[in-house]
């Protein structure tokens, strides 16, 4: 059974840090890129970042860039966002998402909601 898991959400004020996880079972982690999207209430669900499978190339949307980091244990079958410097527009619900070319496999997480107010 497929199984993409996040955790690490919550409230957190303007300028804090937080570090979501995505935690995979049930398929072969290390052959899948890996990426963390968003949804903000009202909007549309948008892509944050993106880690190759092997991890060596990485991928930000510009409104996170520098503030964001994006990694990946394929020992470990996990993913994890490091958030810094986060901001009020940053607020939403935050997914993982697995992907291999090939064959097309598709994969989502249930989300975790990131708050970020004072």
């Amino acid at each position: 059974q497929v199984r993409l898991v996040e955790s690490g959400g919550g409230l957190v004020q303007p300028g804090g840090s937080l570090r979501l996880s995505c935690a995979a079972s049930g398929f072969t982690f290390s052959t899948y890129a890996m990426n963390w999207y968003r949804q903000a209430p009202g909007k549309e669900r948008e892509l944050v970042a993106t880690i190759t499978s092997t991890g060596v190339t990485t991928s930000y949307a510009d409104s996170v860039k520098g503030r964001f980091t994006i990694s990946r244990d394929n020992a470990k079958n996990t993913m994890d966002l490091q958030m810094n410097s986060l901001q009020l527009e940053d607020t939403a619900v935050y997914y993982c998402r697995a992907q291999r070319g090939y064959d097309l496999r598709d994969y989502w997480g249930q989300g975790t909601q990131v708050t970020v107010s004072s």
